[in-house]
């Protein structure tokens, strides 16, 4: 249904991906960008534009939450964002560039896949580093908002997520959450994802400016969005205080993974496919970690 300045299903998919974006700091992008070009037929150039110029307003509203609980290390959002701002404007340069033209279309589409491959491999890596950061924390004090920075990786990471934002409009969650965590695997979950969230602040604000100025950004889908988006971020913000999103993790990456094989080209049903048996091996193993947990609280 559409009601010609507003798309149901577009807020109602811009809510799912605003709570996963509150919850665990990544998915936003991830989730909305293929959602846009393969549900809703937007072109992938319009899909990215509308998609970063989202961005930059839900984020504020997901990192007021954090700003308000003090799980924000600045000097960690200072350095990324001294890397992340010009690279953001380097990548809205290339996609510009490259923006136009026959063919245009598939391309963008590889680029989306491409990184969203790299975001799974990352989220698949950001699991293992997590579990070792969560032994270690069994003997040392975990990080604060105030914790020492790695002044030049930080740098690099924010330039290099930039530009893959600026480019395809992924990454700014789903890319800077794993590496924090590889740099800083001490940092407190909390922190973790409330840095984020605010570091992707002045990128995006960047990204948008730059992207409006190109006429790729369609209004009336940015709108629709947002109208889910924005409530998403803040009820997924709330909640991160009493739920990791440790399931939602999992969910997402099977997502990732049939979302990128469909825009790199594989067919329909295959894609189809990988997601329903794997969305249905996550929920099962769901379901029996919850019912071991029932069984033991009973018996203590």
């Amino acid at each position: 249904m559409d009601f010609g300045w507003w798309n149901p299903g577009l807020s109602l998919g811009g809510l799912v991906a605003g709570v996963m974006v509150g919850l665990t700091g990544m998915g936003g992008a991830a989730l909305v960008t293929p959602m846009l070009v393969l549900l809703f037929g937007v072109s992938p150039t319009a899909a990215v534009s509308s998609d970063v110029v989202a961005s930059a307003i839900m984020k504020p509203v997901g990192s007021i939450v954090h700003i308000r609980h003090r799980t924000v290390h600045w000097r960690l959002v200072m350095w990324l964002s001294i890397g992340s701002v010009p690279g953001v404007l380097v990548g809205t340069w290339l996609f510009a560039k490259y923006a136009t033209g026959p063919g245009m279309d598939s391309t963008i589409k590889t680029w989306i896949g491409i990184v969203l491959l790299i975001a799974l491999v990352a989220m698949v890596a950001r699991t293992f580093v997590g579990a070792r950061a969560t032994r270690i924390a069994g003997v040392q004090e975990l990080l604060g908002p105030t914790s020492p920075v790695k002044i030049a990786p930080t740098v690099i990471l924010g330039l290099v997520v930039g530009v893959v934002v600026g480019m395809t409009s992924v990454g700014s969650g789903s890319l800077v959450v794993t590496c924090l965590l590889l740099l800083y695997p001490l940092l407190r979950p909390s922190v973790l994802v409330g840095t984020d969230l605010t570091q992707a602040v002045p990128m995006l604000i960047a990204g948008a400016i730059a992207h409006a100025g190109l006429g790729t950004v369609d209004w009336i889908i940015l709108a629709s969005l947002l109208i889910g988006q924005i409530p998403g971020v803040w009820i997924g913000s709330r909640m991160s205080s009493r739920y990791d999103g440790h399931a939602l993790k999992w969910l997402l990456m099977v997502l990732l993974l049939a979302i990128s094989m469909r825009l790199l080209g594989a067919p329909s049903l295959l894609a189809a496919g990988v997601a329903i048996g794997g969305v249905t091996v996550v929920v099962v193993l769901i379901v029996v970690e919850w019912v071991k947990k029932r069984k033991a609280a009973a018996l203590a």
